[in-house]
């Protein structure tokens, strides 16, 4: 089955490319015709490579895997940061470092310093130790680190895929990726290079609601991923509960703190005479039948003085 439909990618634009004259000869297999000056993409492969895409995304991160969503054009910046964070995945949408992959060590270092800015208080001058101006000028630097730094904060080393809206205008990301051997997946318009990513997905990359859904599915398919490795890190407990309950929706689920589709055992419920013993119950073992005799006998005894106290008692007249 599909993960996106041909209307979908209709109705959000994914098969406009750019005009005839603004074109890659190396895109001419994925173009269907050309309609006043503007190629039209041929959206039966796309829906191909988009379910390509979408296995190998699942499997990296079924298997622990990382994915890096860069897209800093301003048509892409909201999605990708919203994509990203909703599956827990590093992103990069407003500058992309030379080096941010490459020379990895030493964005890491800035990272840290960002958070060590975060952790001070600018407001307490007097505790603090700083003055107003060297305050001001610490908080202007955690801005600018959070701004470029801040979606990739939680990633201890470099990703396992990298997802690029735009190639030509990412070439810095890509160019990094390559060299470092990570695979690039990438929206293709008429206008790019399809040799340079590892798994193109003909689209376009330059309308708002085509790199939306482009990137939701593709955040769809990490959350696919999420779940498959939640449920093998759950062991056969979870296997033999998987799927007595409806999965939530692809852009609803909220996986990082949640567990796989499993729904928690029913407890029975206990009947009013199921405290009774059975009939078919064990018999008492004879080692224990003196002891039982022994507190009956004891009871017995305890409530013969009972009595008899009660009988001592004068009556009132």
């Amino acid at each position: 089955m599909a993960v996106v439909t041909t209307r979908q990618l209709l109705e959000s634009g994914v098969h406009f490319g750019h005009q005839t004259r603004r074109w890659n000869p190396k895109m001419r297999r994925f173009i269907f015709t050309e309609r006043n000056g503007i190629y039209i993409i041929d959206l039966q492969q796309s829906l191909t490579y988009i379910d390509s895409a979408y296995a190998f995304v699942k499997d990296v991160v079924s298997r622990g895997g990382q994915v890096m969503f860069v897209g800093t054009k301003k048509q892409a910046q909201e999605t990708i940061a919203e994509q990203a964070t909703r599956v827990g995945m590093p992103f990069v949408n407003q500058r992309w470092l030379g080096g941010m992959l490459t020379n990895f060590q030493t964005v890491i270092k800035r990272v840290q310093r960002l958070k060590e800015l975060e952790g001070m208080d600018f407001d307490d001058v007097a505790g603090s130790g700083f003055t107003k101006k060297e305050l001001l000028g610490f908080r202007r630097e955690m801005e600018k680190l959070e701004k470029t730094l801040g979606g990739i904060r939680d990633m201890g080393k470099t990703p396992q895929a990298v997802w690029i809206v735009d190639t030509n205008k990412e070439h810095l990301a890509v160019d990094e990726a390559r060299k470092l051997k990570i695979p690039v997946i990438g929206i293709l318009d008429t206008n790019c290079d399809p040799d340079l990513v590892d798994f193109a997905i003909p689209g376009n990359d330059d309308a708002i609601r085509s790199v939306a859904l482009l990137t939701r599915v593709l955040a769809d398919a990490v959350a696919e991923g999420l779940v498959a490795r939640s449920g093998a890190q759950g062991g056969g407990a979870a296997e033999a509960t998987a799927g007595t309950t409806e999965p939530m929706p692809d852009w609803e689920r909220e996986l990082l703190g949640a567990a796989p589709d499993a729904a928690p055992a029913e407890v029975a419920p206990v009947e009013a005479g199921s405290a009774e013993p059975a009939d078919d119950a064990a018999p008492v073992p004879a080692s224990e039948q003196p002891a039982e005799a022994a507190v009956e006998a004891e009871a017995a005894a305890d409530a013969q003085v009972d009595v008899e106290q009660q009988d001592d008692q004068p009556v009132a007249n």
